[in-house]
């Protein structure tokens, strides 16, 4: 199973979007796909449909008990495609972990019992705390979503940093995926301009495919289902499919 941590420090930059889109379009090429939505938030749950009180057990078990993650795993309206969920109670995790052994690597210990999945992705909060270090200890890669808005470089550096202390700490087969842009608008020029300089700044490690700003992006969690499900055709899920085979092929 390959492991892809999906972060970013930032809020409101596609990252739960891309870790729904990109894990759907990865199973509808029949891979076995699982994701674990780490964020207390619960938004990537929310994205399936998923009501709040059928979500235990739930990622947060997987912090104190690595055996649940067996049972916390459930299949979701799309074939191949297998989600943890996650509840409030990962909130008060990061305190709860505070000194207890091996804190950054309960989630490791409990997607080392799963079998039988060829991707895994971790939908990280919008922080670089103890739960998106988890994710970070637990992942062969991490993908960055990136807007193409002005502030976009602003904390990139600080969470490619993050990245490298845990490679030479904590998990050294730890790597950059990539960066996926995310949230172009197309209409505004100051958008092309940041695409620009972020290709600029990190060349080659930048996908190619670029993610739209689109509404039916933005409606699909509303009707609990992923974008490339409530609508194939929209310019988003076309672009999030792109990405999948972009994605594919560089693994």
């Amino acid at each position: 199973m390959r492991t892809i941590a999906v972060a970013n420090q930032k809020g409101g930059v596609g990252k739960t979007t891309t870790a729904v889109n990109l894990a759907t379009a990865l199973a509808a090429t029949g891979a076995r796909v699982l994701l674990v939505d780490f964020d207390p938030q619960g938004n990537a749950s929310t994205s399936f449909g998923l009501a709040r009180s059928a979500r235990s057990p739930s990622s947060y078990d997987l912090l104190t008990d690595p055996a649940q993650a067996a049972r916390a795993a459930r299949p979701t309206m799309v074939p191949d495609l297998a989600l943890i969920p996650a509840t409030q109670e990962l909130a008060g995790a990061e305190v709860e972990l505070v000194g207890e052994a091996n804190a950054t690597g309960r989630l490791r210990a409990a997607l080392e019992t799963l079998e039988g999945q060829d991707w895994c992705f971790i939908d990280c909060p919008p922080s670089l705390g103890l739960l998106t270090l988890n994710g970070l200890v637990a992942a062969d890669r991490v993908l960055i979503p990136l807007q193409t808005e002005f502030y976009a470089l602003e904390g990139l550096s600080q969470l490619l940093k993050t990245v490298e202390e845990v490679k030479a700490r904590s998990n050294p087969r730890l790597d950059l995926a990539g960066v996926v842009l995310t949230m172009h608008d197309k209409r505004n020029n100051l958008s092309d301009q940041v695409a620009n300089d972020v290709r600029s700044a990190l060349g080659h490690r930048v996908f190619g495919t670029i993610i739209p700003r689109n509404v039916r992006l933005s409606e699909a969690p509303s009707h609990g289902m992923p974008a490339l499900l409530y609508d194939l055709k929209c310019p988003g899920s076309e672009a999030y499919m792109a990405l999948a085979r972009e994605f594919a092929a560089a693994a």
